[in-house]
């Protein structure tokens, strides 16, 4: 487990800083914003509206923001770990 080479971070801190990543993304578009974070074993897990249509199936802004939390979960695993 990496938690011990990882800061430990409030969720409050952490959506904040994934926010920022979002909005200054390249692929970032209108609405994208992460509500929520987990933390699976050494892997942070973002949570957010997916863009599903009115039958609950994906579109194509779906597949962005999926993308999007993947990126997240990559670029902020690395550094930090939720505190307890």
């Amino acid at each position: 487990m990496m938690l011990e080479n990882t800061t430990p971070i409030s969720r409050e801190a952490l959506l904040a800083e994934a926010n920022k990543i979002i909005h200054e993304h390249e692929d970032y578009m209108h609405g994208m914003h992460a509500t929520d974070v987990e933390q699976k074993n050494d892997v942070l897990i973002f949570k957010g509206d997916y863009f599903l249509d009115e039958n609950g199936l994906p579109t194509p802004k779906s597949n962005a923001i999926f993308n999007m939390f993947k990126h997240l979960a990559h670029v902020l695993s690395s550094k930090y770990h939720l505190e307890e």
